[in-house]
């Protein structure tokens, strides 16, 4: 797991032809229908599901706490005061949509049944407030943006990590998205390894590390990769971090994908990365070297 490992040891002719035939009007039937109901049918429920995420792709959730909002799904753990994954997905169309302007407004998220952190915990922490699902990555939409700044999607990121090495691998992402048309993406902090210590009043566990795991499995070439990165300032390319998606699951004790993926195709995405395919970027690495990591 490259730089992370020192931190842990899927009848007749005639009567076939009509047969035929009245298959591919029922066929033309059906496909009028569809088109009827998305574009004619009840656009407030089109917009709902728009937005809803796919139970079928969340990862297993070790607390049983899973909150819904409009563009992303979480597992909040209490124990830690943070989410232990996010998931959502990111679609070249959505990304192309004219963004919305950031709220920056960071509140409890009220959808946890035992409360979530305060803004107060971080306050004079020393520690930033670290995005899970990133705030661009939704910016499509003013609502579900608002909600990625909810403080269950909040973690405490070393400041030249969330914006260095962190923000690298987030707008890589989203370029990625954008050339292969879609992913998965599945988002947390290392909460398998003892932390490096804890701030406020709720005592939120402060990550040595977060995982980032992508799957595009819509394309015609479906392929995944994975990175774990400490939590610090890192002076290295993104991909000295990437991993495959079962050695996160090991580090983790987290299933990805337990509903999405058949067995073969399980062991084969899960288990297999090149990064070659996820092309990487020099002069966004140089810019975090002599820039970013300064700020």
């Amino acid at each position: 797991m490259a730089k992370f490992q020192s931190h842990h040891s899927k009848q007749s002719a005639a009567a076939s032809g009509m047969v035929v035939k009245v298959g591919i009007f029922g066929a033309l039937v059906a496909g009028l229908f569809f088109v009827f109901n998305k574009f004619m049918g009840n656009q407030e429920n089109d917009v709902a599901d728009e937005f809803a995420p796919l139970e079928m792709y969340y990862p297993q959730s070790t607390s049983g706490e899973i909150v819904v909002h409009k563009g992303f799904a979480l597992s909040y753990s209490e124990e830690h005061e943070q989410a232990e994954w996010t998931a959502h997905e990111l679609s070249r169309e959505n990304l192309e949509k004219q963004w919305n302007k950031r709220s920056d407004a960071f509140l409890p998220d009220n959808e946890v049944s035992t409360g979530s952190a305060t803004p107060d915990d971080y306050r004079g922490s020393g520690y930033d407030r670290g995005h899970l699902v990133p705030a661009a990555d939704l910016a499509w939409d003013a609502e579900a943006m608002k909600e990625t700044f909810l403080l269950s999607n909040i973690s405490p990121q070393a400041g030249n990590f969330n914006k260095g090495i962190w923000r690298e691998l987030e707008e890589l992402t989203r370029n990625w998205a954008k050339k292969y048309g879609h992913l998965y993406v599945v988002t947390g902090p290392v909460l398998s390894v003892e932390p490096k210590g804890e701030i406020g009043e709720n005592e939120v566990s402060v990550p040595v590390a977060f995982y980032k795991v992508l799957l595009d499995y819509k394309s015609s070439n479906p392929k995944s990769i994975a990175f774990v990165i400490p939590n610090e300032v890192s002076y290295d390319p993104v991909f000295d971090y990437c991993t495959s998606i079962d050695e996160v699951e090991e580090l983790t004790g987290l299933d990805f994908f337990p509903d999405l993926l058949d067995q073969q195709s399980e062991s084969i995405l899960e288990a297999n990365f090149n990064k070659d395919l996820w092309p990487f970027n020099k002069k966004k690495y140089e810019i975090r070297i002599n820039s970013w990591n300064k700020q």
